[in-house]
């Protein structure tokens, strides 16, 4: 990127948000393992997400890189149901607010296609998170319900409680 000339505003950097192919399977699988607060799962896993969810999933990319994942998926016994999986992000990748913008990508695709609720589970110190769904659930002007949906017992090891954060009913925000 060049510098701006004297007296303008930067150029800011506008990522392409796309459906994920299995060739990002890797740098998804890179972006949560190198974070502290999302589960590791194997690279294997990532690849048959990008076959299986693609179209519920995003990657946000500038040019041959991939700067951000997000992964989602309409539940099976509640097909009205959309559940945020995992979101990640590359450090310094100049895109301010870049998790907010996928999410708000995933969500507004969800609601076009007939979700009438979002989920995602965070554990309680996730305030960036947090954040993003509140945010969410006033855009669609949306209750918010929390409950435990896993407690930190049910995990073999060292875990938090998983707390579900179910927006909804929402209904589409006109254009």
């Amino acid at each position: 990127m060049t510098a701006p000339a004297s007296g303008s505003t930067a150029t800011r950097v506008r990522p392409e948000y796309r459906p994920p192919r299995a060739e990002d399977a890797q740098a998804m699988w890179q972006m949560v393992h190198e974070s502290d607060e999302l589960d590791d799962n194997s690279p294997y896993y990532y690849a048959l997400w990008c076959r299986d969810f693609a179209e519920t999933s995003l990657v946000a990319s500038l040019g041959d890189e991939i700067v951000g994942m997000l992964t989602g998926y309409f539940r099976p016994e509640q097909p009205d149901t959309y559940l945020v999986w995992q979101e990640a992000a590359r450090p310094r990748h100049g895109i301010p607010m870049l998790g907010v913008q996928l999410f708000e990508r995933a969500a507004e695709r969800a609601v076009a296609q007939g979700a009438r609720y979002i989920e995602a589970t965070v554990s309680a110190d996730n305030k960036a998170i947090i954040m993003v769904l509140k945010k969410c659930a006033k855009r669609y002007q949306a209750p918010v319900h929390t409950e435990v949906l896993f407690p930190a017992s049910l995990f073999p090891e060292a875990h938090h409680d998983e707390v579900l954060y179910r927006i909804g009913p929402i209904e589409p925000v006109p254009g």
